[in-house]
């Protein structure tokens, strides 16, 4: 069931959601590191635990604002309504985009604070190398393919899984470890832990990570056409948008997820 609500408190549902994003993320890192000195073991945990809280989260704020919690998710859904489909006009991207990176920030804080941590502590593990690079294209690339063709079969309602499912597999095929979230991606620069990635590393990440969003939609378009603007999944719109007429089925829920 979608809510209509206001961009206000979409962009607080994008914050929030975000924040528990690397909340996660880097928590249980931290934990899994903890726990264990063999990376393997702590990376089998992180990606388990990361692929379920993202599930949950998209599953609890995807009726709210879409649950993007990612900018190049966020791009893409402007790009669809350009495209003749329903999505975010420039001023919500602004919005939501905006609101990501704060709510990645405060979370990855949040994580460290939560863990004794020194918080507000940059990242020391420099991901270099073009192969790396060419995995965050990968790695965003699929992500916007898992989104995209759903929505484009009519299968909205398995993004929460599919999408929760795909990171957790990225984060093993990828040689990046499928960062695939430029907000996620410089939150992560706030936590000098095995999750973590160096600010001098953000630049090239970011950038693979918006040509993977742009190769998702090119292969989207090219596998499956574009679709219609009265079959697009319908976007989570302001609450002064008209309830739909007597008569018009009321299951209009779309998620549009994250990485």
């Amino acid at each position: 069931m979608t809510v209509h609500t206001s961009l206000p408190r979409r962009a607080a549902a994008e914050l929030i959601g975000t924040a528990g994003l690397l909340v996660v993320v880097i928590g249980s890192g931290l934990k899994a590191a903890e726990l264990s000195p063999d990376t393997g073991v702590a990376l089998i945990a992180n990606s388990f635990v990361s692929a379920i809280g993202l599930g949950l989260i998209i599953t609890l704020f995807g009726p709210l604002s879409g649950a993007h919690l990612n900018p190049v998710v966020t791009l893409t859904s402007w790009w669809v309504r350009r495209a003749g489909g329903k999505g975010l006009g420039g001023r919500e991207v602004l919005v939501y985009v905006v609101a990501q990176t704060a709510g990645a920030i405060g979370g990855a804080v949040l994580a460290e604070a939560m863990f004794g941590r020194t918080p507000g502590t940059f990242a020391t593990q420099a991901l270099d190398g073009g192969h790396l690079l060419v995995g965050e294209v990968i790695a965003t690339a699929g992500l916007v393919l898992v989104i995209q063709g759903l929505g484009h079969i009519g299968r909205d309602r398995l993004v929460p899984a599919a999408v929760a499912a795909y990171i957790a597999a990225a984060i093993w095929f990828t040689s990046s470890g499928s960062f695939a979230n430029p907000a996620g991606t410089i939150g992560r620069s706030f936590s000098d832990s095995f999750t973590g990635i160096s600010p001098g590393s953000l630049p090239g990440f970011v950038a693979a990570q918006l040509l993977g969003g742009i190769l998702g939609l090119a292969l989207a378009a090219f596998l499956y056409g574009t679709r219609a603007k009265d079959a697009a999944a319908p976007e989570v719109t302001d609450a002064r948008e008209p309830e739909p007429p007597a008569g018009v089925g009321p299951d209009r829920t779309v998620y549009q997820a994250v990485g």
